[in-house]
C-alpha cells in the first residue's frame, strides 16, 4: 500500500514538473509588451475608452497663510481626453473644492494655470513627478507636482 501511494506521489510530482516546465516556456517565447501596447486605434473593442488613463496632478500654495504645498489640482482624463478637474484649495479655516469637465482635453469652464497644468501633464502622457523636475530647475518654489 504505501509503495503505491509513494509510486503515485513520484508520478503526480513528474508530471507537476514537466507541466510547470512546458508552460513556462511557452511564457517566454512571447514578446513583452511595450508601453506604446497601450495605445491601441479606436474602436477596436481592446481598451474600454471610457476608462481613466491618465492622470496629472499638482500641488501648490493657492493662499498665502497656508505652507506646505496643501492645496491641488488632479485631472483624470481617458484616452479621448475626457474626464474631469478636481480641485482643491485649502486653507486654515475651510476647504473649497471645484470639479470641472473636460472634453477633448479642453475645459467647459476656464481653467486656472494649475488646472490647466494638471491637464497638460496627463494628456501628454508625463505622469505625476515630471513636472517636479522642471519646476525645479526653473526655480518656482510656488507650485509643485507629486508622485501618485
Amino acid at each position: 500500500m504505501i509503495t503505491t501511494l509513494a509510486t503515485i506521489g513520484a508520478v503526480t510530482g513528474v508530471a507537476g514538473f514537466l507541466f510547470g516546465s512546458a508552460a513556462y516556456f511557452r511564457s517566454r517565447r512571447r514578446p513583452a509588451r511595450k508601453r506604446s501596447d497601450r495605445v491601441v486605434p479606436s474602436g477596436s473593442g481592446l481598451v474600454d475608452e471610457r476608462a481613466v488613463r491618465d492622470i496629472g496632478m499638482v500641488r501648490y500654495d493657492a493662499l498665502e497663510q497656508m505652507s506646505g504645498a496643501r492645496s491641488f489640482s488632479l485631472a483624470l482624463l481617458n484616452a479621448s481626453g475626457d474626464g474631469i478637474v478636481l480641485t482643491s484649495i485649502n486653507g486654515r479655516s475651510e476647504t473649497r473644492t471645484y470639479a470641472k469637465l473636460v472634453e477633448e482635453g479642453n475645459a467647459r469652464e476656464e481653467l486656472s494655470p494649475e488646472e490647466y497644468r494638471a491637464v497638460r501633464a496627463a494628456r501628454m502622457g508625463q505622469g505625476p513627478g515630471s513636472e517636479a523636475r522642471r519646476s525645479a530647475e526653473a526655480g518656482s518654489s510656488r507650485t509643485a507636482v507629486t508622485e501618485v
